[in-house]
């Protein structure tokens, strides 16, 4: 069954497709008068995506939503999604919201619109759909750094353990199950944690096991499931590969370490955009690269200071050569998949995957730095002064006195010793040095592989833009406020679905001072129109777990509106800031 699955996705991931997927082309046309009713909704995408179970959703003129069958991929097309409609379809426009996952595993969403007849005076608004949950993404994006970190440390000190053989291996049993027991509770919460994120929902739905047939049939999902079962695999084979040789374990443990990279590999970037086939194996060689040298330098350092003899000069030469292999894998495939990403190089410093890959590469360039100063200490440890000594052999007590023999006793002198001392302290603090950076890198390459490759922000630049939060006409806006004491200030981002005249959904998020994600106990939202004497209108938010919202906000009327935000931060301290609205038809 595992061999099965990571066949599976591994030949998912064969096809070409470009990362991050964008509407390339709809049937009906967005925005276009179709004189009879259409049978299907078609929409064509940039790569393959997949489909949830509320894919599509279709909003008459009366606002009311359309019965449609569940939408599934075109014969032969895994880039293209429809779904049949009602034969009985009444004049006017109609509103299509989607939402599918990428092949890279992020979710997408959009909406657009068709009239059948003519166009009805007031296109209806779906409800607000979010592109993802604040607070359900915050914890996913946490569980996947943790998952590489985990993953580096399993890996990597494995290698180290395999391939540099060091004298006493009792500092290296902590990492490993550390590393092993991270990787498959994050893997597991990932999992878990999945269905919502697809569809945007609360953290507190994760545990709907309706969602889980869905989950499991999906790329990314298949993708947790193997490395899950790689884990408990690893964990029941452990016992019988100790009493095997050395050759069979390091064969074992490469096997293992290959299969674990591609469940990255089949469902992030690699597995989407250009020459598929030779993305992921450079994916999967970055990876493990990574991994030997990152979390062979944790296990380097361990073994420094904790081993109960330090460990002798071979052991760390073997490292610096392992790490020197590392490097050189890391910066070919690194160079492959920054021209694979990027596309040009003004892409370098003018798109978000762009500035991040420089963030990257220079943080890379720091711990090359440090890397070089733990190969001088390392080379100044293999010279330590010696001197020969010729001591006589021993003679049998009895027989004929044998032939003259001499045994050579290589010994530091005494001068030697200190030297040596230092040259181990520089040691551990630069690799030391090396793993904080590393850390660092780690960080951003999880931002990194969250972020879209410039090349396909191109290619989806052509293909019809998305609106805000997936709903056509959408208006978003960032309030900044300050109660005036310490940790009262912050910023409020709000979105409004469709932002104009009927029935509204409004979204409101709170950062704190430092960006980050914060809990007020109230928010409090009004619109007044003063031209006509309208309002105040309570939006009437309430708090869902992470942000606040309605879908019942009524703005009867076009025109200029005051919107007025008060934001409650404790039991006294509470801020009003207004802001202009602009509400049309």
């Amino acid at each position: 069954m595992l061999l099965g699955t990571l066949l599976v996705l591994l030949l998912a991931g064969a096809a070409p497709a470009s990362a991050h997927a964008a509407l390339r082309a709809s049937d009906p046309e967005d925005g276009s008068v179709v004189r009879t009713a259409p049978t299907h909704i078609t929409l064509t995408f940039t790569e393959s995506v997949g489909l949830l179970e509320d894919s599509f959703r279709i909003y008459g003129p009366d606002n009311r939503r359309v019965h449609m069958e569940e939408p599934e991929h075109a014969a032969g097309a895994a880039d293209t999604a429809r779904a049949a409609l009602p034969r009985d379809l009444d004049e006017g426009t109609y509103t299509v919201a989607w939402r599918v996952v990428s092949a890279d595993s992020h979710p997408v969403s959009g909406a657009f619109t068709f009239s059948i007849g003519k166009p009805s005076p007031t296109p209806p608004a779906a409800p607000q759909d979010h592109a993802e949950h604040p607070v359900t993404k915050s914890l996913y994006d946490t569980g996947r750094y943790l998952a590489y970190i985990a993953a580096a440390l399993l890996i990597g000190t494995a290698a180290f353990a395999a391939l540099c053989r060091p004298p006493d291996t009792g500092p290296l049993r902590a990492p490993l199950l550390f590393g092993w027991w991270t990787l498959l509770v994050t893997t597991a919460a990932l999992l878990v944690l999945r269905a919502p994120y697809e569809k945007g929902a609360s953290p507190l739905t994760a545990l709907d096991v309706s969602t889980f047939p869905d989950t499991l049939s999906g790329r990314p999902g298949m993708a947790l499931l193997a490395r899950v079962l790689l884990l408990l695999t690893a964990a029941l084979l452990l016992p019988v590969l100790r009493h095997r040789t050395l050759r069979t374990r390091v064969t074992a443990g490469a096997a293992f370490s290959v299969a674990l990279a591609l469940t990255w590999a089949s469902a992030e970037h690699a597995s989407a955009g250009i020459q598929v086939p030779v993305a992921m194996t450079s994916s999967v060689l970055h990876l493990l690269a990574m991994a030997a040298w990152l979390g062979g330098l944790t296990a380097l350092l361990l073994t420094l200071h904790r081993a109960k003899t330090p460990p002798p000069y071979d052991t760390v030469a073997r490292f610096s050569r392992l790490a020197f292999t590392s490097v050189t894998v890391l910066v070919l495939t690194g160079a492959y998949q920054s021209w694979r990403g990027l596309g040009s190089w003004s892409a370098l410093t003018g798109t978000a995957y762009g500035r991040t890959l420089a963030v990257k590469l220079a943080a890379t360039v720091f711990l090359l730095l440090a890397a070089a100063l733990s190969r001088r200490w390392t080379a100044l440890l293999a010279r330590p002064a010696v001197a020969e000594e010729r001591v006589p052999a021993l003679v049998g007590a009895s027989g004929p006195p044998p032939e003259p023999r001499t045994t050579h006793v290589t010994t530091a002198p005494p001068e030697a010793v200190e030297p040596e001392a230092v040259h181990r302290r520089a040691l551990r603090r630069s690799v030391l040095a090396e793993v904080v950076v590393a850390v660092v890198v780690l960080l951003v390459t999880t931002v990194l592989t969250g972020t879209l490759p410039s090349r396909a922000e191109a290619e989806a630049a052509k293909a019809p833009a998305p609106q805000v939060a997936g709903l056509p006409g959408a208006q978003a806006l960032t309030v900044p406020y300050d109660t005036g004491t310490p940790g009262g200030s912050g910023t409020v981002q709000l979105t409004m679905d469709p932002g104009r005249v009927g029935e509204n959904g409004l979204q409101a998020v709170v950062f704190g001072p430092q960006g980050a994600l914060s809990s007020v106990p109230e928010i409090r939202v009004t619109f007044t129109l003063p031209s006509k004497g309208v309002g105040p209108i309570d939006a009437g938010l309430t708090d869902r777990g992470g942000y606040w919202a309605t879908n019942d906000l009524t703005l009867p009327l076009e025109g200029a509106w005051t919107m007025k935000l008060t934001v409650r931060v404790s039991d006294i301290d509470q801020v009003t800031v207004e802001r202009g609205v602009r509400i049309g038809r």
